[in-house]
C-alpha cells in the first residue's frame, strides 16, 4: 500500500512539475524518475514526496534545484571513443559532400559531446562551415556548456578518449589550464548555438545532416521515444546521420522502417 501511495504521489508531482514550470517528465521512464526523485528527497531534506511537491510549487529555486536530479547532467568528452571514431572514419567523408553543415546535438547536458565533435569538424577541416546546435532542458546545464569550463581531475580521462577515437593533435592544444579547471578554446563555441529545447514539447527548428542523441533515450518511455525518433527524423535531410548511446536503438520504434543500420555496433543509423 505505501508503495502505491508512493506511485500516487510520483504522478501527482510530475503532473505539478508540467502545469507549474511546463517541463514535461510526463513520458521518461517511472523506475528512473522514481530513484532520482528519492535521491532528491534525501539530499533536499524533504520528508517525502509530498512535502517536495508543496516546496516546488512555490518555489521556483527549489525546483531549480530539483531539475538538476532530474535530468541527470552526467557526461564526458569523446564518451565510448569508437563512436567517435566511427563518425570520423566512416560519417565524415559523407559530409564533406555537403557546402554546409548543420548539426543538432540533442540533450548536450554540460556541453562535454558538443565540444567532442567541434575539435573532431576542426580535425576534419569541417568545422568552418558547420552550425552545431546544442540543446537541453536544463538551463543550468546549457550555462556550463557556454562556458565551456571543465575539471582539471577530469582531463586524463578526457585525453585518453580523444586520443582512442583518433584524436590528430595533441588533446591539450584545445584547453587552456587555470587553477583546478580547464577552459575550452572559445573558437570551438563560434560555430555553436545553445538554446533550450524539451524532445517532450518541442517541435523541429532546422534542417541537419548529422543528429547526436546519446544516452538520453534510454530514460524515456515508448511513446516518448517515438515522438523524439520523429523529431528526428523530420529534421533530418534526405540520407542525414542519427548518433545514439550504446544502449539505445531505433530499431525497435515506431520508425525503425525509416533507417537504415549504418554503424549497428556504434549506433549510427541513416535516414532512408
Amino acid at each position: 500500500m505505501a508503495d502505491r501511495s508512493q506511485q500516487i504521489e510520483l504522478k501527482l508531482l510530475i503532473e505539478a512539475i508540467y502545469l507549474r514550470y511546463g517541463y514535461d517528465f510526463r513520458g521518461y521512464s517511472a523506475a528512473s524518475l522514481k530513484r532520482r526523485v528519492l535521491l532528491a528527497l534525501r539530499q533536499l531534506q524533504c520528508e517525502g514526496i509530498s512535502e517536495l511537491q508543496h516546496k516546488i510549487l512555490y518555489d521556483p529555486q527549489m525546483f531549480m534545484e530539483l531539475l538538476q536530479y532530474l535530468t541527470i547532467p552526467v557526461s564526458e568528452m569523446f564518451r565510448d571513443p569508437s563512436y567517435y571514431l566511427a563518425l570520423r572514419e566512416q560519417v565524415v567523408p559523407v559530409l564533406r559532400t555537403y557546402p554546409s553543415l548543420k548539426i543538432w546535438v540533442a540533450g548536450c547536458s554540460t556541453g562535454e559531446e558538443v565540444y567532442s565533435l567541434a575539435i573532431l569538424l576542426r580535425e576534419e577541416g569541417l568545422l568552418e562551415r558547420s552550425i552545431l546546435y546544442a540543446t537541453d532542458i536544463n538551463p543550468r546545464s546549457l550555462e556550463q556548456a557556454r562556458q565551456g569550463i571543465f575539471g582539471i581531475d577530469d582531463l586524463q580521462q578526457y585525453t585518453e578518449n580523444y586520443q582512442r577515437a583518433g584524436g590528430k593533435r595533441s588533446f591539450s592544444d584545445y584547453y587552456t589550464a587555470a587553477y583546478d579547471s580547464a577552459i575550452m578554446d572559445k573558437s570551438l563555441k563560434d560555430h555553436v548555438t545553445f538554446a533550450d529545447h524539451s524532445l517532450a514539447t518541442d517541435s523541429v527548428f532546422a534542417e541537419t545532416q548529422l543528429i547526436s542523441c546519446r544516452n538520453v533515450l534510454i530514460y524515456f518511455n515508448k511513446p516518448l521515444q517515438d515522438r523524439a525518433f520523429g523529431l528526428f527524423h523530420e529534421s533530418l535531410c534526405h540520407r542525414g546521420f542519427l548518433g545514439l548511446g550504446s544502449r539505445e536503438t531505433v530499431e525497435f520504434s515506431g520508425y525503425a522502417n525509416q533507417y537504415e543500420a549504418f554503424d549497428k555496433q556504434e549506433r549510427i543509423f541513416r535516414k532512408l
